[in-house]
């Protein structure tokens, strides 16, 4: 697994994340890995459980309409 290095933060943030850490029971380091996952996340797997998603919804008989088609039925009104 990767390391990253960050210099130079300002004292005031670092406080901020050992708050934040505590605040939610967890180390620094725990606390900032945490908030970098959740700031870049994973949308090659979010298309992927979409897909599934749809793929059940097509299988269950369903039928769902293009929400264009509706915009622009109303705008013709």
């Amino acid at each position: 697994m990767a390391q990253v290095l960050v210099r130079q933060l300002n004292s005031n943030v670092i406080g901020r994340l050992k708050k934040r850490a505590k605040e939610h029971g967890r180390s620094l380091q725990s606390e900032v890995k945490t908030i970098l996952e959740e700031a870049v996340p994973d949308y090659e797997a979010a298309w992927k459980r979409i897909e599934r998603l749809r793929e059940r919804l097509r299988k269950s008989g369903k039928r769902f309409h293009d929400s264009a088609d509706l915009i622009r039925g109303d705008r013709d009104r």
